[in-house]
């Protein structure tokens, strides 16, 4: 297997995998255990850096999200073509609707990969641009409703602490709710 993302230059912006899994209703128990056998050969394989995974909201839906990243394309290959994940990949296919479904990117390029993932990324700039006309309004808008909101809760107002919910926050919204409604609005720009 082969990686292609599109970055460009010399530089290796590292890689993201993006990985889902519809799992049979009455398996979720042995995934989890499936998910605690694969987790720590990941995180020794060379390269990684971490990962997130986003699981099903119970009674509602049975889909697992796993985001892995790792410092470079080839150690993110190395790691999909192991012995270790294909072996424990055909363990997980009884407890899986579907097979393993997977993207991978590089650099922050999921956040403008359009669906089906086979059309071309827009240009650096416009990425650049998007998540900065995005960030900016968020970076201002953020502290002003949630300090007072953490003030109000009785969290002490410490820089550090407020910082990272403030940052965790922003982050979220940009990930799960913002980039991509955003990225769909702005499409024909992105692409053009």
């Amino acid at each position: 297997m082969q990686i292609e993302t599109a970055s460009t230059g010399d530089r290796d912006p590292g890689a993201t995998v993006v990985i889902t899994h519809r799992v049979c209703a009455d398996k979720q128990a042995a995934y989890e255990a499936w998910l605690d056998e694969i987790g720590p050969l990941c995180r020794a394989s060379p390269g990684y850096l971490d990962t997130h995974i986003i699981r099903p909201i119970p009674e509602l839906t049975s889909t697992y999200t796993v985001i892995i990243r790792f410092d470079t394309k080839a150690h993110l290959q190395a790691w999909l073509e192991s012995a270790d994940r294909e072996r424990l990949i055909a363990k997980a296919q009884p407890l899986l609707v579907e097979g393993d479904d997977f993207f991978v990117s590089s650099g922050l390029d999921f956040w403008f990969t359009p669906e089906g993932a086979k059309a071309q990324l827009p240009t650096r700039w416009k990425q650049f641009l998007a998540t900065w006309s995005v960030i900016y309004p968020l970076v201002l808008a953020i502290p002003l409703l949630m300090l007072p909101l953490l003030r109000w809760l009785g969290v002490p107002g410490s820089r550090w602490l407020d910082t990272l919910i403030i940052t965790g926050t922003i982050v979220f919204l940009m990930v799960y709710a913002i980039m991509p409604n955003y990225t769909r609005l702005i499409r024909r720009w992105l692409f053009d």
